[in-house]
């Protein structure tokens, strides 16, 4: 995790220290204060599988998530590559190179993909034969995987301003803006759609929910207030992706809480202390954090009541919680995914990658759950 900048009078944003020892980017070559903890042998492991693996190329310093749409996986690297691969056997449909470095990736539904290139270009591709569409200009960096809908293409910039664009023509729908604190986590806050809003993740804890249609805010929310003596102990933004669960939105914040809100009004159902930059996982019962000290937590999602917490991977950088089956599966920096108990966080199996950090959000497509790692390996893991 890094924390960004504002330069006060000339809108630019820098990059100026990193709020962790525990970086991705540099994890543990030194000796540190706090050590990763050790991995330990797991009694009788449940069978877990590789199933396949496609390596699509490196992220560099910007992290891509794979995105599903029509049982295809469409995944992306910072080299230019784009790929349509098939969901279920990881072989390439096609593969194309954007023309560009890229920064920011995958958003895609059936019919289009889109992604983030750098100083803020914005590409969309044909999902069935990765023709280029079109190519528009935001306003500033774009880090955030593009929201896609049948008609919109939605994006976040790093200055807090969301554009809408024609899914079909890239044309501007809409925009709006928003301010920004002093410091912010030079990180991936995501958006998520759910009809007839999209719903964004916002610097200084607040969850925006925005009518598709022309992007009047439908509502505004703290998921935590800001709160310290300094910018840095302030720092207080939403980590990942909200989550739709049902009727629910859920969403975490670095140095702040968990919390669950209504998907139609924002009035919040429960919140609960915690700190995470990589976002939330959840099912109809529990939400999972994977906090910035590498424990695992499990809260009940209609009230948030503590159910579980794995402390057993302390200090292991970890991706964002993906609920599948009977397991809650989390990645680390060494490209381990481990494996535990959806019911009482127990440790249950292990899977390794690559070897490489796994950063990305996963996703379940079919009877596997899809990881990407930093140095660009996908992998599809089958639990029995």
């Amino acid at each position: 995790m890094r924390i960004t900048s504002k330069v006060i009078g000339v809108g630019l944003l820098s990059m100026t220290t990193a709020c962790s020892s525990l970086s991705w980017l540099n994890p543990f070559k030194e000796k540190d204060k706090n050590p990763p903890a050790a991995l330990v042998d797991i009694k009788s492991p449940i069978p877990a599988k590789t199933v396949w693996k496609h390596s699509v190329g490196k992220a560099g310093l910007y992290v891509f998530s794979p995105a599903l749409a029509d049982n295809a996986l469409f995944v992306a690297d910072n080299d230019g590559t784009i790929e349509r691969l098939d969901a279920a056997t990881g072989r390439s449909q096609w593969k194309i190179k954007a023309g560009t470095d890229l920064t920011a990736g995958v958003g895609a539904n059936g019919k289009l993909v889109a992604v983030g290139g750098t100083k803020g270009a914005v590409l969309a591709f044909d999902a069935a034969t990765g023709a280029q569409l079109w190519k528009v200009q935001a306003s500033s960096e774009v880090l955030s995987a593009p929201a896609v809908t049948d008609e919109l293409v939605i994006v976040r910039s790093m200055d807090n301003k969301i554009t809408a664009y024609d899914a079909k023509t890239g044309d501007r729908k809409w925009f709006l803006q928003r301010t920004t604190p002093p410091l912010t986590l030079r990180n991936a806050p995501g958006m998520v759609v759910a009809q007839p809003n999209v719903y964004v993740a916002q610097p200084a804890g607040k969850l925006l929910a925005l009518a598709l249609a022309n992007g009047v805010p439908r509502f505004e929310v703290s998921v935590a207030e800001p709160r310290g003596a300094t910018e840095l102990e302030r720092v207080s933004d939403i980590g990942g992706t909200p989550i739709v669960v049902g009727s629910d939105i859920c969403a975490v914040t670095y140095q702040g809480k968990v919390g669950c809100f209504d998907l139609s009004t924002g009035v919040a159902k429960w919140s609960k202390p915690a700190s995470s930059d990589v976002g939330v996982g959840a099912d109809q019962r529990f939400v999972f954090v994977a906090d910035d000290k590498g424990h695992v937590s499990a809260f009940s999602r209609e009230g948030g009541q503590s159910a579980w917490k794995n402390d057993s991977l302390g200090n292991r950088v970890l991706s964002t919680p993906l609920s599948y089956g009977r397991v809650v599966a989390v990645g680390d920096f060494q490209g381990y995914v481990h494996l535990l108990s959806r019911e009482d966080g127990s440790m249950l199996g292990r899977v390794a990658t690559d070897g490489s950090p796994i950063r990305s959000a996963p996703v379940v497509a079919g009877s596997n759950m899809i990881f990407q790692t930093q140095s660009g390996t996908i992998t599809a893991i089958a639990v029995e």
